[in-house]
């Protein structure tokens, strides 16, 4: 559900900035404001699952995107659009690392990969079908609608969630809830969020992303401090403690920004083959597609490879795709197979490799906290990849050059992750209880 919002959001842009009456500029509050609602949630909805369970914040958040769907589906101001994207953010922010974290309690070791896998994959064909059900949609009808088809949604997954997934049990006393650290949290990726992609500026005209990303340089020891002093952290420190962790914690960065590349393809084929922008999308269908197999299969063979082997396939095709468009974007052939593998190798590295090695690192308690910090080293690549390959193009000329020039770097990234990559375990073997 979260995954067809996210797909089904760009065909309706050009509709709500017109129903709305607002400008190019305004209209980009309505990804920012979810993004930076989305992100700084996370974490807080992993520590509140760990306190009233699993099952209840799931079923809440799943609410919660309902509501907000319905309220920008209501709204008859911009600024009640917004608040509803927030709300939708915020509960967006909680459903895939809760689920996740539900993934370590029901199914043993060896299942994880298969079944994170297949969630992955249901992201594939989420954003393979999204924007076709969005374009039909306005055809048919009003763009309410794209929100309001959310409605049904949610009330499948809730029935399904209230009655398949496990109770919380009785449970003694937790410390104090740690506010001094989600507010340190929320701080540092707020800043951080608004310094990388520069919102702010864009929309008051006055220069302050280095100021942003100041704070947020500040907020990370500040963020140190409070976890060390806090009884139940919102950010455990141990995460941090084992070298399997803390090679997996850069690599969810780098298949962040992998994924996030994805965004400049269809530039490519504009500029490479005057394909028009409205139908530049198409192009990448067999990505997704690619996208979507690549991460059940690898989920299931996870296993028998170890995360290892599966990393340095997943970030060795992303390599492979960046790299034909960076020396033959101009050739059509080179273009078709530069998206095939790029589709492959997104689907494996933000499949279910990553969160399952985190699930076998971290004892039952931290599931929610440690794929909480999954999804946050995700969205921060996808911040880093979007700022540094619109710098590179932009410098290198812009145009189809630019973009190669670009991708050229994008390369370059994916061959240093596939060297962080060789620092996982060969076989990954369950260490927490």
């Amino acid at each position: 559900m979260a995954a067809m919002d996210a797909a089904i959001i760009a065909p309706a842009i050009p509709a709500l900035r017109s129903a709305f009456g607002v400008d190019n500029r305004q209209i980009g509050l309505v990804t920012i404001v979810f993004s930076l609602c989305s992100l700084t949630s996370t974490a807080l909805m992993a520590a509140l699952s760990d306190r009233f369970g699993r099952r209840n914040i799931y079923l809440m958040d799943i609410a919660g995107f309902a509501l907000g769907s319905l309220i920008i589906a209501q709204s008859n101001s911009f600024g009640v659009l917004l608040l509803g994207r927030a709300i939708q953010g915020l509960s967006a922010g909680g459903i895939t690392p809760t689920a996740s974290a539900v993934v370590g309690d029901t199914f043993p070791p060896d299942q994880r990969g298969k079944i994170l896998g297949l969630i992955g994959a249901t992201f594939g064909m989420a954003f393979l079908f999204g924007p076709i059900l969005a374009s039909a949609i306005l055809v048919v009808t009003t763009w309410h609608w794209i929100f309001l088809v959310n409605l049904p949604l949610a009330a499948i997954v809730f029935t399904m969630g209230y009655r398949a997934l496990p109770r919380i049990e009785k449970r003694a006393a937790l410390p104090p809830f740690d506010f001094a650290g989600i507010t340190a949290l929320a701080i540092m990726l707020a800043s951080l969020t608004l310094g990388i992609n520069r919102a702010v500026d864009t929309f008051t005209g006055v220069t302050i992303w280095p100021a942003l990303l100041i704070t947020a340089a500040l907020a990370l020891p500040l963020l140190i401090a409070c976890e060390r002093r806090a009884a139940l952290p919102i950010v455990p420190l141990n995460l941090f403690g084992t070298k399997q962790l803390r090679t997996t914690w850069v690599l969810c960065s780098g298949a962040g920004f992998g994924m996030g590349s994805v965004i400049f393809i269809s530039s490519v084929a504009v500029a490479a083959f005057n394909t028009p922008p409205n139908k530049a999308g198409l192009l990448l269908l067999p990505l997704v597609l690619c996208s979507s197999v690549a991460s059940a299969l690898f989920g299931r063979l996870q296993n028998t490879m170890g995360p290892r082997a599966v990393m340095l396939w997943g970030f060795g095709t992303l390599g492979v795709g960046s790299l034909l468009i960076g020396l033959f974007a101009a050739a059509f052939w080179a273009f078709i197979a530069a998206t095939l593998f790029i589709g492959a190798g997104v689907g494996i590295v933000v499949g279910g490799t990553l969160r399952t090695v985190v699930l076998n690192e971290v004892s039952a308690a931290q599931r929610s906290a440690a794929q909480a910090l999954v999804n946050i080293g995700i969205a921060i690549g996808n911040l880093m990849v979007v700022a540094v390959l619109s710098a590179l193009a932009d410098r290198a000329g812009g145009g189809l050059s630019g973009l190669q020039t670009a991708y050229l770097a994008a390369t370059g990234v994916m061959s240093v992750m596939m060297i962080i990559s060789l620092r996982l375990q060969p076989i990954g073997e369950r260490k927490a209880a």
